[in-house]
């Protein structure tokens, strides 16, 4: 079920997903003039650019994870189960085929057709514009289970089946006859591929033999074994090296040389899964391989003895992620341990800022010499790491604890590989126990020291320059039980340890002394501290959660909500939610000022970790079985969102993970206006009558009504523009022997500049609702009219409240009852102020002789004096109680 709009988070993109067991499809573009690469990532199909690596486009994603590929000129074909799509453009499905039975696991482009196989031996011949089945062949699976496809060249209308039987056969599609049956060599077949030499085919064998086969007169030229178990792919080089490679199950590649009839070289490990797909670029020394290891790599072939190095790669781990921290302040790296063992770099901005830093190792020179497979020197996956950028070029910035190992290790991200210390207690340097091992790490924020916690309880500190012991917090032991968590505050004072029994305990940084504990109401199953408001998260064995405040020392919020084991927490950057994630599939977001539960959402599979960006944008996951980073974007950073607290027979709603590109087609204003709960706000005109309210108008409306005159002197032009004369076609002349000019004649300006008043006689809208409110005694009206309008028609409306301007004695006595009742009800006060203000400047002639107006005008200023007498005393005990708060000694 999808999300409705009124989630704090929304699905964004996946990071660290680059290839799987699909075989991937190589493409050429004629008018771009260049090869990409298409893979199969999941539910969606990435396009790459062979030149750079780079993503160029992501297709929309199918309903399920895509099983088998391939393409044609203008097309992408995949299928998941019985069903086949074909991508235009690389993005939007534009056919789909539907009428197999069973899943779909073989696909060959044919010219106008498409051909696919399923696992109950149907073949189905599709046309590809009219979605319409051209033919059917039905195969008996004990007899000819077809097993590989292949269109050989120059065979117009024939394709060659392989069988998991071994014998082959060449079937006429148009016709549809079996034209000839091949008896095969006693073994499956798993590949086939056509060779540069027309009538050639080579085909792999589960048996591990490939044989180069001349289809034409049934004789095979060449044959060939590997000892890694079947051929899983196999490709033949085209720019002029008789060369072929084939894939194997454990990674390795093999180059065989067809002139030679040998082993040229052999590529090992060249993926640590099998190798799922591999392919030659035409004419170019260039060989593109993928496999379920998670990794796209291009290898090229230009060095002495045959072998090929890696020119350009793109990886994520081979293994699920457990681990992961957002790396720096710019929220642009995530920091990522794997139970590959490796610890990777992964870039929100783009692909190409990917770093990989290796795989933790105890001698990395003996680990290279015995290679990927045989490494006994390797270390175990990293349970917790902590990272610092403070001095990161200097020495190492991250220090990692390894799972069920004594040893911490150090690594560095400028120099992306792992670090020069070991870090260990003293009295473990010449032997290894067993059942010790590190379980806490955290690092300073200056990143000059790292604090470890072990099993049997001790918490010790060790200089991440130099490596060196430089002490242990308590005489033996911290605590008791093994440690759940350590903390360093953000200025180095204190340091918090949590144990397995039930204990918090705070120690002076410096002077290893044990400031304060406090026992918790059940076991920590682990701690996060927010260094810059000083909150600390304390997750527990009995699914709850408690913040407590290091200042104070005690708790000020407890969570309850979760119903399997807390994995992680993470805070906002301004400490204000609390974000945690559970075993029962859930991630909810805590509210800490109000203590309230404010967002609640489950996904596919449980997430294992959570990481806040420093910059609130956005928060990454990563979850059980999955190799992927999930980016969830901060709806409350660009939209409207509602953070009220959500009732308690709330049900969470299941929200798709992210695709690898930014989900498309949502449209965020209209997911706005069906929530229920988004009910904007309008706060009233005047929140209580006792309260002095001022108007929400900006400041250049009345601020310097006064000063108009000022501003329209300063602002006048110092002479109007002069408009050139038009010279007329024939310029007259002056009779005489001189030829001389008529000169222009100088026009008198009689125009007269007094302005007629006659032209003011009407009345204004303004004036006639003031004449009306004199009766009614209702002044909104007027009031609204004189809001609306700007500085300079608000001083030409009073101006013609005159009886010189065409006004009346008794207007001007509404407008000051209007002022009258602004002051009364306490609300618009600063208008009220700006338009008295500007009254009285203009018309104080008229006012000092018109008794009603003096009259009116008293009762105003008393008002006034009243108001301000009030609002005085209140700013002054305000004033009085901040001068306190300032000097007093708390």
């Amino acid at each position: 079920m999808a999300r409705e709009g009124a989630g704090l988070f929304a699905a964004f993109r996946v990071l660290g997903r680059f290839s799987g067991h699909v075989p991937h499809v190589l493409r050429y573009h004629g008018r771009h003039r260049e090869f990409y690469l298409a893979a199969a990532v999941g539910r969606s199909v990435h396009t790459y650019n062979v030149k750079k690596l780079g993503i160029v486009a992501v297709s929309n994603t199918l309903p399920q994870d895509i099983t088998c590929l391939a393409a044609d000129r203008m097309l992408i074909f995949a299928s998941y189960d019985n069903i086949l799509h074909a991508f235009a453009r690389n993005k939007e499905v534009v056919h789909t085929y539907e009428g197999h039975k069973a899943r779909i696991h073989l696909l060959q482009p044919f010219g106008d057709h498409i051909i696919s196989v399923d696992v109950d031996n149907v073949l189905i011949v599709w046309n590809i514009q009219s979605e319409e089945e051209y033919l059917q062949i039905d195969f008996d699976k004990a007899t000819f289970a077809v097993s590989a496809l292949l269109h050989p060249s120059t065979y117009l209308n024939k394709i060659l089946l392989g069988s998991e039987q071994g014998t082959l056969q060449l079937w006429n599609i148009r016709s549809n006859k079996l034209l000839y049956s091949f008896p095969g060599w006693g073994s499956a077949v798993t590949t086939l591929e056509q060779a540069p030499a027309v009538d050639v085919v080579a085909v792999g064998l589960v048996s591990g033999h490939i044989i180069v086969h001349n289809i034409k007169f049934d004789e095979t030229l060449m044959k060939f074994q590997q000892d890694w178990g079947p051929i899983t792919a196999i490709s033949f080089r085209t720019d002029g090296h008789p060369i072929m490679a084939a894939g194997s199950p454990v990674g390795h590649i093999a180059l065989w040389d067809l002139e030679e009839k040998k082993l040229m070289c052999q590529m090992q490990d060249a993926h640590s899964t099998a190798i799922a797909g591999m392919s030659f670029v035409p004419g170019e020394p260039l060989l593109i391989t993928n496999g379920a290891d998670n990794a796209l790599r291009v290898w090229i072939f230009d060095g002495p003895g045959g072998t090929g190095r890696v020119l350009r790669s793109r990886m994520g781990h081979s293994a699920p992620p457990t681990k992961i921290r957002y790396h720096g302040q710019n929220g642009e790296q995530i920091l990522s341990a794997g139970q590959d063992g490796t610890l990777q770099s992964f870039s929100t901005v783009h692909e190409k800022f990917n770093k990989s830093l290796g795989r933790g190792s105890i001698n990395k020179k003996k680990s290279k010499k015995k290679g990927l497979k045989l490494d006994t020197m390797a270390l175990p996956p990293i349970t917790a790491f902590a990272s610092e950028v403070a001095h990161q070029s200097d020495w190492d910035g991250i220090i990692a604890c390894h799972q069920g190992y004594i040893t911490c290790t150090t690594w560095n991200y400028q120099k992306t590989s792992m670090g020069a210390h070991k870090l260990r207690p003293e009295e473990f340097s010449k032997h290894k126990p067993i059942d010790i091992y590190a379980t806490a790490v955290d690092i300073t924020s200056c990143g000059n020291f790292a604090v470890i916690g072990m099993s049997t309880g001790q918490v010790d500190v060790y200089n991440m320059q130099s490596g060196i012991h430089r002490g242990r917090y308590g005489k033996e032991k911290a605590h008791e039980g093994a440690i759940r968590g350590v903390a360093v505050d953000g200025l180095n004072q204190l340091v918090i340890t949590a144990g397995s029994e039930g204990l918090i305990k705070f120690w002076k940084f410096k002077m290893k002394d044990l400031v304060y504990s406090t026992e918790l109401s059940s076991p920590p199953s682990g701690i996060l501290l927010h260094r810059d408001s000083g909150i600390l998260g304390i997750a527990f064995d009995d699914f709850t959660i408690s913040v407590l405040d290091i200042e104070t020392r005690k708790i000020v919020r407890t969570f309850s909500g979760h119903h399997g084991r807390i994995n992680d927490m993470t805070f906002s950057p301004d400490g204000r939610w609390l974000i945690t994630s559970s075993m029962d599939c859930s991630i909810k977001t805590w509210d800490l000022p109000s203590g309230c539960l404010i967002d609640c959402f489950l996904v596919d599979s449980a997430a294992v970790s959570l990481t806040m960006s420093p910059t609130g944008d956005f928060l990454a996951s990563a979850h059980v079985d999955d190799l992927g980073i999930y980016l969830w974007s901060n709806r409350s950073l660009y939209s409207l969102v509602s953070l009220r607290p959500l009732p308690a027979d709330y049900e969470p709603s299941l929200v798709t993970l992210p695709s690898t590109c930014p989900m498309q087609d949502v449209d965020v204003s209209g997911d706005e206006e069906p929530c229920d709960e988004m009910i904007e706000y309008v706060s009233p005109e005047q929140l209580g009558e006792q309260l002095v309210t001022l108007s929400l108008l900006p400041e250049s409306r009345w601020k310097n009504l006064l000063n108009l005159d000022i501003i329209k002197k300063k602002n006048k032009p110092r002479e109007p523009p002069k408009v050139p004369k038009s010279a007329p076609f024939f310029i007259p002349t002056v009779p005489g022997l001189i030829p001389r000019y008529v000169p222009p004649e100088e026009e008198n300006d009689t125009q007269s500049k007094v302005v007629n008043l006659g032209v003011l006689a009407q009345k204004s809208d303004f004036y006639v609702h003031l004449e009306e409110a004199l009766s009614t005694n209702k002044y909104k009206a007027p009031l609204d009219l004189l809001k609306s309008l700007g500085p300079s028609n608000i001083e030409i409306e009073l101006r013609g409240l005159a009886p010189e301007g065409g006004g009346s004695t008794e207007v001007m006595l509404s407008f000051l009852r209007m002022i009258g009742m602004m002051l009364n009800k306490k609300y618009n006060f600063e208008l009220a102020q700006a338009y008295l203000a500007l009254f009285l400047k203009l018309h104080l002639k008229i006012l000092s002789s018109e008794p009603k107006l003096l009259e009116e005008l008293s009762k105003l200023s008393v008002q006034l004096e009243e108001t301000w007498i009030h609002l005085q005393g209140l700013f002054n005990q305000s004033l009085c109680v901040l001068t306190y708060m300032k000097s007093a000694l708390l």
